[in-house]
């Protein structure tokens, strides 16, 4: 085990020793010194790694129904079956609509029918509940892509690299999105 991975055993061992599950999601204990590291770090591979840990975290939900909610819809956005996603996910943000991360999934689903407006407006609840959420950003910057407004696009990806400098896809976009405008 590298001294990063250990060292990063190390904190979630004991963060979730401090932080049980029932206060998992967007609001967690154990986000924050994650978001500190995922800065700090200049090693992408460890960058990823951050990254995938608070995707992680962010996935957590303390009530049983709406975690199948979650999951049910996630199987049937994988699937490509639209109409029981978009049910899943609206059941599961009635359920729990402090949940960040519902918000983002049906955000994700708008955006891959090609409904621009109902992902944006989902992904504003999402950053209003998690201002972090680098995906939610660079989703936004996928959006503006679409609607051809590259300045919009590249304000949504900064934002999102200011979180998360090691997401490599956000990266590219800006940097191609800052060539055509040049």
């Amino acid at each position: 085990m590298t001294a990063f991975r250990y060292t990063l055993w190390l904190i979630m061992t004991g963060l979730c020793l401090i932080s049980p599950s029932a206060n998992a999601d967007q609001t967690d204990a154990r986000l924050d010194p994650l978001f500190a590291q995922l800065k700090s770090i200049t090693d992408h591979r460890h960058g990823t790694e951050l990254s995938n840990l608070i995707w992680a975290i962010w996935l957590e939900v303390d009530d049983i129904e709406a975690r199948q909610r979650l999951h049910d819809g996630m199987i049937a956005m994988d699937r490509g079956e639209f109409e029981s996603a978009l049910q899943h996910f609206s059941s599961l943000i009635q359920r729990s609509p402090g949940f960040a991360e519902g918000w983002n999934r049906r955000a994700t689903l708008h955006y891959l029918r090609g409904d621009y407006a109902s992902s944006a407006r989902d992904i504003k609840q999402t950053l209003l509940l998690e201002p972090r959420h680098f995906g939610a950003l660079s989703g936004l910057g996928l959006i503006m892509i679409r609607l051809r407004e590259p300045d919009a696009a590249i304000i949504a990806f900064e934002k999102a690299l200011a979180v998360n400098p090691h997401a490599a896809n956000v990266r590219y976009h800006l940097e191609r999105l800052r060539n055509l405008v040049q």
